[in-house]
Formats: structure tokens, sequence, C-alpha cells
């Protein structure tokens, strides 16, 4: 299979998982077969992409434009193929500890559970294969709405409020300062946001206070790394069931 295929299956897989599990939700050894062969296939493709990296050959698919300079493109480095491994393959095993988890505590609404969690796994597919900013914004977001539902699963007041702590907290940032860094970045470097060896704004000889503000934007910007003051969501949504708390400090 060639190289654009392996990308297309990485990012459809898990969607694709998300409809069969919403199909088979009523059979729930059925939905759960659904979760554990889809993420068994992912990883495969995965190892394939993987194996093409290794092999020195670097993965691409263009799929369109929003914008001029907004791409909606992907491609696979060493570093983006080691995240996409560690996602991939902690979907396994976080599957065979989430069926006994939500069999055993009885938890409710598991079909969406498991819906949400392949989402927020295309989401993590979609980072880790980037071409440019915008992409990874795009699929930054996925992740944060995604698991959203999985922080608030268990609908009580400590989960609700921990939900909107967590929501409020990582959409605040990434609109607010992300965003603004990544439109920042698309003007100073001449509409061009791909991911380039060096850096976008390699040789741009920037003013050294530019350069300092959009590094604080883009550190801050990623509320996920739960930096400070930022990181009152983390102890919050800890009231996710314990499959959601492993996804996400993994990924």
């Amino acid at each position: 299979m060639n190289s654009e295929l392996l990308i297309w299956a990485a990012l459809c897989l898990p969607l694709l998982i998300a409809i069969g599990i919403a199909v088979t939700g009523a059979f729930s050894n059925v939905r759960e077969g659904v979760t554990l062969v889809g993420a068994t296939a992912l990883f495969g493709v995965v190892i394939a992409l993987a194996m093409k990296v290794a092999g020195g050959e670097v993965p691409e698919l263009y799929v369109g434009q929003a914008a001029p300079g907004l791409d909606f493109a992907f491609k696979l480095e060493p570093l983006g193929a080691l995240f996409a491994l560690v996602a991939s393959g902690l979907w396994i095993v976080n599957s065979f500890y989430s069926i006994g988890y939500m069999r055993g505590n009885r938890e409710r609404n598991q079909t969406r559970f498991y819906i949400c969690f392949a989402i927020a796994i295309f989401g993590a597919m979609g980072v880790a294969m980037s071409a440019n900013l915008f992409t990874l914004f795009v699929f930054y977001e996925v992740l944060t709405l995604s698991t959203y539902p999985l922080v608030a699963h268990k609908g009580d007041a400590a989960a609700k409020r921990g939900g909107r702590i967590y929501l409020l907290t990582l959409l605040g940032t990434s609109i607010g300062l992300f965003l603004m860094a990544v439109m920042w970045t698309w003007a100073l470097a001449g509409q061009n946001l791909d991911f380039v060896q060096g850096g976008l704004l390699a040789g741009r000889n920037l003013d050294p206070a530019v350069a300092s503000a959009l590094l604080i934007l883009f550190a801050f910007g990623i509320g996920k790394a739960a930096l400070m003051p930022f990181h009152f969501w983390l102890p919050n949504a800890m009231v996710a069931p314990t499959p959601v708390s492993a996804l996400l400090h993994a990924v």
C-alpha cells in the first residue's frame, strides 16, 4: 500500500470504528469487538507508516485548501511517527482495560464513551501527522472537543464541573493564545504555515520581542501542557474514568 493510502487509512479508521461502535451499541460484545479489532488494525497501519519513515521515506498527503496558505495536509516524520505509535498502541491496551472497567463499574453511556475515545484517537492521529500549523490547530481542537464528554462521563456534579473547567481552559488557551500565534506566524511567514527544517521563521531576522511573544503564545496556548497558571484543569479532570485519565496523561 502506498504512503498516501496508509495516511488515509490512519485518519479514517478511527472514524469508521466510531461509526461501527454507534451501529453496534446495543450489542456490547460486538461493540467491544469492533473497538479491539479496529484499534489493532490502526496500530498495524501506523507500524507500516513508521517502517516507511524508518526507511527514509516521508509519507505525505494533501487534502485541500481552506484559504490561501491554509492547507489541510499531512506529513509523517520520525517524531510524529513515534507519537502515532504511542497513541495507537495505547488505544489497544486502554481498550482491554476499558472493557473491564466499564463493565465492572456498570458505567452508563458506554457506547458514547467508546465513540468519543475513537474520535479522540482520530484527533491524535491528525496531530501526529500534521504537515502545517493550520492542520495541527484543527486536530488539536478535535482532540479537545472529543475528550470533553469523556471527562464529564460520570454525569454527576463533580464530573460536570471538571468537564466545564477542562473545556473552558483548553478552548480559552487554544483560541485566545494558540490561534493568535498561528495567525501571527502566518502573517510573518508570508502566508505560509508548512513545517520546514529549521522552522517557519528561520532567517527572517525577527525582533527579539516578537520572537519572545510568539514563544509565550505557543507555549501557553497548548493548554494540555498544563503550564502554570493554566494547570488547574488537570486535577479537576481526574474525575474522569481511569481509562480517560490515561489518555489525557499520555496523549
